[in-house]
């Protein structure tokens, strides 16, 4: 979930900032002064347009990146407006606050390498793998790197930030050979994400997705999150809509909520109760171009929310997932939720309702940054629509990447 993090995120990385950081901390970047962030690098560097202005382009992604630190170090937000729109200065804010309340004492940007620059006009877009490090108020610290995919506009002659997005799943091809032991097997694991488990399904255009499944009993003894949901788009897209359940376990209590989203604005809590236990189920349509209804049932209470909202979709993808929140520019460590069951799982794929079996789903096993499996769904059950993502014994700390980043 791109989402933006609840609240109940900032008491959770507070408790977590020691037992989510041991053992991945990169200590080379700790300290380093913003005047010393490194400069933009070019290498696998595709563009596209005037050089000039591609150059300028990089500069001032360089610059935003170096103001929104100098912003959230020195308390001085203001700092960043010069390059940013309206819009995403906001959002800037927003997210800064949410990085202070959440433990977060220090960013640092460590490099940037750009994958992709293209401009057209006033109009630009760009590519960058990036790396930042945080240090928290106890004195630790991590470091990630994802996958930033930026638009620009020209405004009164300079190059502006208007969205800063993270594709919600960086899948990468996984090791050909059987799972631990210890987790369920499960056939045609294809892809794994340091934040994702579940099924995905591509190929044609998408205009609903649905699903159900029993809200998990999460281990209070553990602090960490989880969020299990249902959407479209979002694999190879930067568009995604999708609304769920969520987990927090935090100071030894767990708190449930449900919520929808849509990339790249923030996530919204919804007026719905959830306890563990209870049977949800999800439905997400296109009821006519851009205008989807997003319906949300606890069988188990008779509640219900529904909403009709405008959404721009690629249509591409539908996935059903059970996921590691991400908040800030890093990852909430995956609470122990035991055993989560996807069931009535189905998509309507060109216009046809299909099955996950008949869809052709791909499974999605999350994997901590040891490239060991977190959480791993099982193989498909004989009704081609249901499937169970299991949490392994093994620790989610130092996660390869931050997913979908949270604005608040």
């Amino acid at each position: 979930m791109n989402r933006s993090l609840f609240r109940a995120f900032a008491a959770l990385l507070l408790a977590l900032t020691l037992s989510a950081c041991s053992g991945t901390v990169d200590l080379g970047s700790i300290g380093r002064q913003l005047a010393g962030a490194p400069s933009p690098t070019a290498s696998a560097t595709v563009t596209s347009g005037d050089q000039t202005q591609v150059d300028a382009v990089k500069q001032a992604i360089q610059r935003a990146n170096e103001a929104q630190a100098t912003a959230f170090n020195t308390g001085n937000a203001s700092l960043m407006q010069a390059t940013a729109t309206a819009d995403f200065y906001t959002q800037l804010k927003q997210t800064n606050r949410d990085l202070a309340s959440s433990g977060v004492r220090q960013i640092t940007l460590v490099s940037v390498d750009y994958r992709s620059v293209s401009v057209n006009g006033a109009a630009a877009t760009a590519t960058t793998l990036e790396t930042w490090s945080s240090t928290y108020t106890d004195g630790s610290s991590d470091q990630a790197t994802a996958r930033n995919e930026y638009t620009l506009v020209l405004e009164g002659g300079a190059w502006k930030i208007a969205i800063d997005d993270q594709p919600s799943a960086v899948l990468q091809p996984a090791p050909q050979r059987q799972p631990d032991t210890g987790t369920p097997a499960a056939a045609s694991i294809i892809s794994t994400s340091s934040n994702w488990s579940g099924y995905s399904a591509s190929g044609g255009t998408f205009t609903s997705v649905t699903g159900t499944w029993t809200v998990p009993t999460v281990s209070a003894t553990t602090a960490g999150a989880d969020a299990t949901w249902v959407g479209i788009g979002g694999i190879d897209s930067r568009d995604l809509i999708q609304a769920g359940t969520e987990a927090t376990a935090s100071g030894g209590e767990v708190s449930y909520n449900a919520w929808i989203e849509m990339l790249p604005a923030s996530s919204k809590p919804i007026s719905l109760g959830v306890n563990p236990g209870d049977s949800v189920t999800v439905t997400i349509s296109e009821k006519s171009a851009d205008q989807w209804t997003i319906a949300l049932k606890n069988i188990t209470t008779g509640g219900a929310y529904n909403t009709t909202v405008q959404y721009a979709s690629s249509h591409s993808s539908a996935e059903w997932v059970q996921e590691a929140p991400s908040v800030g520019r890093g990852t909430v460590p995956l609470d122990d939720f035991g055993t989560l069951k996807f069931e009535g799982a189905s998509a309507v794929r060109d216009g046809q309702v299909k099955d996950l079996s008949s869809l052709g789903v791909q499974a999605i096993t999350m994997i901590n940054g040891a490239r060991q499996p977190i959480a791993v769904p099982s193989v498909l059950g004989s009704d081609g629509a249901s499937f169970a993502v299991t949490r392994t014994a093994n620790s989610s700390a130092g996660a390869t990447g931050t997913g979908r980043r949270r604005r608040g």
